[in-house]
C-alpha cells in the first residue's frame, strides 16, 4: 500500500517485518536500526532502486553477499555485525561508493584485514569507527583510485597513516593531523 515511500527508518526488524519491507519496491533509502533480528536478507533484493542501506546490530546474519546484488546501492553501512567474520564478501563491491563497517559503542569490530577493499573502483569513503585492524595495514586503501575520505579508528601505527597520506595527499583523514597523535602519547608507534 505504501509504494510511493522512498525513505524508511525502522527498528527491531524481525523476519516478517523485513519480508514486508521487501514489498516497498519504491524505497531508495532504508535504515534498519537497533536491533536487526531478521535472519535472511533476501527480501531486500526486490528493492532494485535502493541507493542507501544501513543495518544496525544484525544479530543473526553472517553472510551479507546478497546485498551486493542490489544494482542501485551506493552506500552500505553495517554497524556492530556480530557474526561477520571478515570483509572478503566486499571484494567485488565495485559499485559501492561509501562502505561503513563499524563496531558498536562498547564492542569494537575486529577487522582481520582491509585487503578485500583493495582496488574497489568506486569507493569514495570508508568508515570504520570503533574498529580494530588485526594486520594494521592501510596499504589496500592506496589501491582505491577514488578514495576521498577515511573515517576510521586509530587502527594502525603512525607509519601506516604516513604512508597512506604520502600516496593519497588529498585524502581526508583525522589521523593525518599531528594533534590526533599527540593525544595518544607513546601509543603512536
Amino acid at each position: 500500500e505504501r509504494q510511493n515511500l522512498r525513505h524508511l527508518i525502522c527498528g527491531n526488524v524481525d523476519q516478517p517485518f523485513l519480508n514486508e519491507i521487501g514489498n516497498l519496491i519504491g524505497l531508495e533509502r532504508l535504515e534498519l536500526e537497533w536491533p536487526m533480528v531478521a535472519k535472511d536478507l533476501s527480501p531486500l533484493l526486490a528493492l532494485k532502486g535502493l541507493i542507501y542501506l544501513s543495518i544496525d546490530s544484525p544479530r543473526h546474519i553472517s553472510d551479507f553477499r546478497a546485498l551486493l546484488e542490489l544494482p542501485a546501492l551506493r552506500t552500505l553501512i553495517i554497524t556492530n555485525p556480530k557474526k561477520m567474520a571478515d570483509l572478503s564478501w566486499l571484494v567485488e563491491a565495485h559499485h559501492l561508493e561509501v562502505i561503513g563497517i563499524e563496531g558498536g559503542m562498547l564492542t569494537p569490530y575486529n577487522i582481520p584485514t582491509l585487503a578485500p577493499l583493495s582496488g574497489l573502483r568506486s569507493l569514495r569513503a570508508f568508515l570504520g569507527v570503533s574498529t580494530r585492524l588485526a594486520d594494521q595495514s592501510l596499504e589496500p586503501l592506496i589501491n582505491c583510485p577514488r578514495l576521498e575520505y577515511l573515517g576510521i579508528a586509530c587502527v594502525a601505527p603512525l607509519s601506516e597513516f604516513d604512508r597512506l597520506k604520502n600516496a593519497k595527499p588529498h585524502l581526508i583523514c583525522d589521523w593525518f593531523r599531528p594533534e590526533m597523535w599527540a593525544t595518544l602519547g607513546t601509543a603512536r608507534n
